[in-house]
This record gives C-alpha cells, sequence and structure tokens, in this order.
C-alpha cells in the first residue's frame, strides 16, 4: 500500500466516525489505523450483544480479552468494560452478558465487544499524543502503570521525530533499566519500541500525516516483550473541525504536516538555502539598516518617550532624514513635524510609533504603502484584557496602510549597523549576538548587562505581541544573516510554534533560548493523561532537546551562555565531555567539581602522560596537580606566574581535556602587593588561548568580593581577556551552565535526520 492510498483509508475510516457523530474512533478502528502504519496489534474480532460467540472465535486462540464498545466511553476499565484472560468462548459469553447488565453500563448503547487474543507477557509502555495548538503533534513516551500515574516518568518530543529522538526518549526514562531486565525481568525488545515511535510520530508516521484530523492518540498499554511491542489498546480522539483555530496552516484541514513524507508532501528549504536566505535579508533590511524613519508621539514640548528615541537615534550615528509625526506641531526635536504618515515627503523604512492605543489604527491606515515596518510601543492590545478586539483592528489597518507590524507593546529596535537605537550608553560597535525578546525590559537588561559582560550585538528586537511580524520570522533574518553569530531567544509565547520549531532544528547557529512562564499550567484541555502529563514546561524542554537550543533559566545564564557562542568556536567533531579545573583555593575547587559534575561534565583524573607531565613541575606541600587542581597563590605568585603557564601548556599540549577552566580567588591574589599576580596569571591564561585552533575551550573565571576596587581590576582582566577571545565568568556555576548549553549545542548531531 502506498502512502497516499494509506492516508486515504485512514480518512475513510475517519469520515465514517464524523458522519456517525463519533468524537473518536471505536478501538477496532482506532487499531486498524495502527495497522495501516505497521503497528502490531492483537488478533480479534468484533461482535454485537447477542449474536454467538464461538463461531467468531474459531480463529482466535486463547486466552482472550473482551472490551465493551460504547460511543461515549471514552476509559472502558472505568465502567468495568474490560476483562483479561478468559479461558474459553463459553467465558466470553458469559463476560459478555455480566457487562451487559452491569449497573455501571446500564442505559449506555453498547455498540458490541472486541474480543482478541492475549498480548504476550511482557513491560507495559504507554505511548501517547496530542496535539498542541501552538506546536502541532506532540508525543509521548513512559512506562505504565505507577511510572506514568505516580511517578510521572515520561518523555516528550514534537513531531516529526527522528530515529534519534526516539533513543533520546528511551533513554530519558528513569526507570529503563526495567526494560533491560533488571532483577530477572523481561528484555524487552527496544529496537520494536523505537520502531512504534518512529510508526506514530516520525516523518512518515500516522500522527504528522493526520494531524489536522486527530486531537489525540492513546496507545496504552504497548506491550513490549522479547520478541515485539503489540499495541494492546488504543484510543484516537478526533478533532473539532474548526480549522480557522488552529495557529498554524500545516495543522489546517487539507494541508499536510511540514515534511510528512506522503506523496504531494513538499520538500522544506532550510534558512540559508539557495533563493530563500537572500530573500529574508532583503525583506528585513528596511528594519535593521533603515535609510529614513518616522517617529509618532513625540511632542513639541520635549518630555515624551518618543522624542527621547528620536535623541537617541541622532546621538547612535544615524545619518538619514528624521520625520517626527505630529497632527499640530510644526518642529519636534529641531525637526520639521509632519501630520501624517501619508503626508510624509517620502517613504519611510522604519517607523517607531508611541501614541495612544486607540489612535495607533488611524495612523497605520494613513501610512497609504508608504511606510515597510512600524514598531508599536503603545500598550493595551492583546496583553490586556479587553484588548483582542483591539489587536485584531491593529493589524487589519495596517494591512490597509501597507505596513508590516512589530509588536505591539515593546520597546523598539536596536541595530549598531543600522545606527539604530531606542536606550542611550550602547556602544556602536558591531557584534554577533542577535536578540528577539517579548520583554523590552529584559532586551534592556540583556543589552546594558550584556555589554559589560562583553556581548556585542548584531541586533536585538524586542517584539512584544507578535500580531503581525512573528518572532520565527525574525529568527529567520537572523539565521540567514552572516553577521550574526549565535541567536537569544526571550519567548512567552509562540504562536507560531512549529514554525519557530523547524527553524530551530534546521539552524546550523547555535541558539539561546529563555523561556518565561515555563511553570504554568498548559494550555490544553486534555481527555488523556498524555495531555495532562504535558505542562508548557516539558514541552519547550523537548523542543530545546530536539533542537540543540540551550534552554536556560535565568538572565545571567542567557547572557553566559550568549558569551560563549560569542567567543568560543563549537567542537561538534569532539563534544565537550571531559574539564579539567584549575585555580586557588581548595575549597572552591571541590564546588567547582560539584558544580560542573551537576552538568554532566567528568572532571576526572589524567592520563599516565599528563599526569607525568605535571608531577615534573614538583610543586611544594600543599599544592595539588589532581584534577581540580589546586595551587595556593603564594605559589603562584613565584617567578611571574611561571607555575601557571606551565600547568596550563601541560594539559593543552595532552590534549585529554575537552575544556579548561582557570578561577581565580581576586581578594586573595591582590592581597599579595609585592608584584602584579593578578596580571601575571591573566598573561598565562592569555597565552594559553592564543593556541591553534581545535584546542580545549579556555574559559576564566574571577571571583571577587564586590569591593569597588577589586571589581575595577576585574573588568580591565575582563577587557584583556574578552579581546584574546576568553570568556570571562564571576562565578564558576555560571561558567558550568555556559558551558553546558555550549555542549549541548556541540551534541545536537546525535539527534538530527539520519
Amino acid at each position: 500500500m502506498t502512502d497516499r492510498e494509506r492516508i486515504a483509508a485512514a480518512r475513510a475510516v475517519i469520515a465514517a466516525a464524523r458522519a456517525a457523530g463519533r468524537p473518536a474512533l471505536e478501538e477496532p478502528e482506532a487499531k486498524y489505523l495502527l495497522a495501516l502504519w505497521g503497528i502490531a496489534v492483537p488478533k480479534g474480532v468484533r461482535i454485537d450483544a447477542a449474536e454467538p460467540v464461538e463461531s467468531h472465535l474459531a480463529g482466535l486462540d486463547p486466552p482472550f480479552a473482551v472490551k465493551v464498545i460504547a460511543p461515549g466511553i471514552l476509559h472502558k476499565s472505568d465502567v468495568g468494560g474490560v476483562a483479561l484472560a478468559l479461558s474459553d468462548h463459553a467465558a466470553v459469553a458469559a463476560m459478555r452478558r455480566a457487562m451487559l447488565s452491569s449497573p455501571a453500563l446500564a442505559g449506555r448503547p453498547v455498540a458490541g465487544f472486541l474480543v482478541e487474543e492475549m498480548a504476550p507477557r511482557g513491560h507495559e509502555l504507554a505511548v501517547g499524543g496530542f496535539c498542541d495548538p501552538r506546536f502541532g503533534p506532540v508525543l509521548m513516551l513512559g512506562l505504565g502503570g505507577i511510572f506514568v500515574e505516580v511517578l510521572s516518568d515520561v518523555a516528550f518530543r514534537l513531531c516529526p521525530l527522528t530515529p534519534g529522538d526516539a533513543r533520546a526518549m528511551l533513554g530519558a526514562l528513569r526507570g529503563r533499566a526495567l526494560l533491560s531486565g533488571a532483577r530477572g525481568g523481561i528484555v524487552a525488545d527496544e529496537k520494536a519500541i523505537l520502531d512504534v515511535l518512529l510508526r506514530l510520530g516520525g516523518s512518515d508516521g500516522l500522527f504528522p500525516a493526520l494531524a489536522d484530523e486527530i486531537a489525540e492518540i492513546d496507545v496504552n498499554p504497548l506491550i513490549a516483550s522479547e520478541r515485539g511491542a503489540v499495541a494492546a489498546d488504543a484510543r484516537i480522539v478526533l478533532r473539532e473541525r474548526v480549522a480557522d483555530t488552529l495557529t498554524h496552516p500545516a495543522l489546517r484541514a487539507g494541508s499536510p504536516l511540514s515534511r510528512t513524507a506522503g506523496e504531494g508532501a513538499e520538500p522544506r528549504r532550510k534558512p540559508g538555502e539557495a533563493g530563500e536566505g537572500q530573500e529574508v535579508l532583503d525583506r528585513f533590511a528596511p528594519l535593521f539598516f533603515p535609510q529614513s524613519i518616522a517617529v509618532l508621539g513625540a511632542s513639541a514640548g520635549g518630555g515624551a518617550p518618543a522624542n527621547a528615541v528620536i535623541r537617541h537615534i541622532r546621538g547612535f550615528g544615524f545619518a538619514g532624514p528624521i520625520y517626527p509625526v505630529h497632527p499640530s506641531a510644526a518642529a519636534i526635536e529641531g525637526l520639521p513635524a509632519w501630520p501624517s504618515l501619508g503626508a510624509l515627503p517620502q517613504p519611510v523604512d522604519y517607523a517607531f510609533v508611541a501614541i495612544a492605543a486607540a489612535q495607533v489604527p488611524a495612523a497605520l491606515r494613513a501610512a497609504q504603502g508608504r511606510v515597510r515596518f512600524a514598531q508599536i510601543m503603545s500598550s493595551g492590545f492583546g496583553e490586556a484584557e479587553d484588548g483582542a478586539a483591539r489587536e485584531a483592528e491593529l493589524v487589519a489597518a495596517a494591512r490597509a496602510g501597507g505596513v508590516r507590524v512589530i509588536g505591539p507593546n515593546c520597546l523598539g529596535t536596536h541595530s549598531p549597523r543600522g545606527h539604530l537605537t531606542f536606550i542611550a550608553g550602547m556602544a556602536q560597535q558591531e557584534g554577533a549576538v542577535g536578540i528577539l525578546s517579548q520583554s523590552g525590559g529584559l532586551a534592556m537588561d540583556v543589552m546594558r548587562r550584556g555589554q559589560r559582560r562583553g556581548l556585542g550585538f548584531s541586533g536585538v528586537v524586542t517584539i512584544g505581541n507578535c500580531a503581525d511580524v512573528t518572532a520565527s520570522e525574525l529568527l529567520e533574518f537572523l539565521l540567514a544573516d552572516p553577521e550574526t553569530r549565535v541567536v537569544g531567544l526571550y519567548l512567552e509565547d509562540a504562536a507560531d510554534g512549529r514554525r519557530l520549531f523547524e527553524l530551530m532544528r534546521d539552524a546550523e547557529k547555535p541558539i539561546v533560548l529563555l523561556r518565561g512562564g515555563r511553570t504554568g499550567d498548559g494550555q490544553r484541555a486534555a481527555l488523556s493523561h498524555t495531555g495532562a502529563l504535558a505542562s508548557d514546561e516539558r514541552i519547550w524542554t523537548a523542543l530545546a532537546r530536539q533542537t540543540g537550543a540551550a534552554l536556560v533559566d535565568t538572565l545571567d545564564e542567557w547572557i553566559g551562555a550568549l558569551l560563549a557562542f560569542q567567543l568560543l568556536v563549537p567542537n561538534r567533531a569532539r563534544p565537550t565531555g571531559r574539564v579539567v579545573l584549575f585555580g586557588n583555593g581548595g575549597g572552591a575547587s571541590v564546588l567547582a567539581a560539584d558544580a560542573f559534575a551537576r552538568r554532566g561534565f567528568a572532571v576526572a583524573g589524567f592520563g599516565a602522560a599528563t599526569r607525568a607531565a605535571l608531577e615534573r613541575l614538583a610543586l611544594p606541600a600543599g599544592a595539588s596537580v589532581r584534577n581540580p587542581i589546586d595551587v595556593p597563590a603564594n605559589v603562584l605568585r613565584r617567578d611571574e606566574a611561571a607555575v601557571a603557564r606551565r600547568i596550563l601548556a601541560a594539559i593543552l599540549d595532552a590534549g585529554e581535556a575537552d575544556a579548561v577552566v582557570m578561577h581565580l580567588n581576586m581578594p586573595v591574589i591582590l592581597s599579595y602587593r609585592d608584584s602584579d599576580m593578578l596580571g601575571a596569571l591573566i598573561a598565562a591564561a592569555l597565552a594559553a588561548g592564543a593556541g591553534e585552533a581545535g584546542r580545549a575551550h579556555l574559559i576564566l573565571v574571577l571571583r571577587s568580593d564586590g569591593e569597588p576596587e577589586i571589581e575595577a581590576q576585574k573588568q580591565e582582566c575582563r577587557r584583556r581577556a574578552l579581546a584574546a577571545g576568553i570568556p570571562v565568568y564571576d562565578e564558576i556555576a555560571e561558567a558550568a551552565a555556559a558551558l553546558a548549553a555550549l555542549a549541548q549545542f556541540e551534541r545536537r548531531r546525535e539527534t538530527e535526520f539520519e
């Protein structure tokens, strides 16, 4: 059977169920669909409430399972509608009579009974799926029974799954050892389990192929024995046919999910491929490199936020025309003012809008195709309790006026290459970090704090409500932009989640994701355990693991990971795993080892050659050359930190380490005032970091007590290290988190398409 024939057969079954007014497929129908996709189901037969049993069971081998088929009953066991291990046809007939007379089924229309051969003994697993309104089909795997119900030992991935995704799901289960025959148990056929996952959620799987039809799938239990995996029970809930409520076109009726491998599915191009990368660069060039700017909301008195934006843009070196727009003022900030966007003397690339929300739609309609992008600072739209209609009016007005809208409810765009900014105090130096943030305040934090810590920006866009231009559209630009090497995303929601997932999965550049609201309740009315277990946090975690994006928890971790990617070159041929720690302070070394071990790194001993090289240094008592290497400050100060240079050279030349973290207790080091020990140690680090490409990552941690004098010296050391391409962190745990983000990106090949 071809893909087209299989999908057509499945849709015919679904259409019949819909015609009968059923919101879900009956179990035999659900298992028929599973069988169409090559998933093993028990041999069985459907019988009605009165027909003879024995003749129908002639081709089946006992023992038998009996299940009631009744419209509206999704969980048959809750009403006593399941019986197992019945010995013969007489037992089946007796059980049918008992179920029909059961008070739990009284008054319910019974359509019939499913009689099946019992599945072989094995481990019970739960495989489920649901259609998330933002991300589309999501698949779950868990161990059955208490592991799902009580311990929530489950793993999620967005469809379509790759073989690597399926393996990662199985490996994420805490109880996986049970499948390997722990304590003399059955050894499950893990290959068969992986096969089921891919047949359900893979690139040509059942769920992606029918994403516009199916709301939920539950295969619970999936019995995994030594020789295969059998879907002992199956339930498929149909999607309500309200296609226009879905947030991504790939989930709407008649449109196959992206990357579905059936006939007629179009191949998807990656960002940067011929014909796509340049188009997106050209499309957003007016936003990042505007030649002319309009500003709405500035006042003749000079006190409005839009006035400050005009001053910031002029102070940032913008040389093109700036047009204040005001209904009555003749001049603002020394510039001639114009009554509307439509009255401007020339079309403009970018308009900054900070007027009352009620006035914004009319202002955009007046643009008459003369404005490319309008960034709406104004609030009171979709983020407000009564603002949904106002936001819809805004979008309609923008389309009528030929304007693409960034926001609303955002602060502005910062583009050093385009001499455009919305805050003061930012360096004009061009950088490699691109930022998209749904929070304007958080964008200002990452810009100011990030600049102090060494980040340089290719562009920062605050995107607010994303009523028109979406996060994924702007992400496409940053991924195609040759000057952007790493992308930082702060998102609180993603209406275009499916496209966002596809872009992140295909991206060759690292992405660092800070997600707001990860602990909030899920946004779906779940009919199954799958939906109930699938919190927002789990879905975003799955997104990060499948795409290789670094999912961080705090602003400092976000900045730290971006800094690592800005300065360090990921080694995807040899992902970072083995870390060497070197510094002064025994307790700090122990805590450092703990911090890196918690992040999954090995802080292990050295091989014979490295040990011999370190032992030849003949360090005095009190110094340890095991990993972590701990050398007191009074030893480091000798001979202008020659010991530090030799230790770093020995470690790097040996080639055992994937990363070397040098941590210095600055107050202790600076207490030796008879020499510039700190300067000598920094020079040793810089010399070590100047080696050939492919050597271990080198990271510097400068620990301080916060005294102004020490902080000033730290900033000078940071400046020198950053100029040499060495990231600097204030605490050891921050360095561990940043290196973990880098390592995750390096390892992402494990889950890419195979």
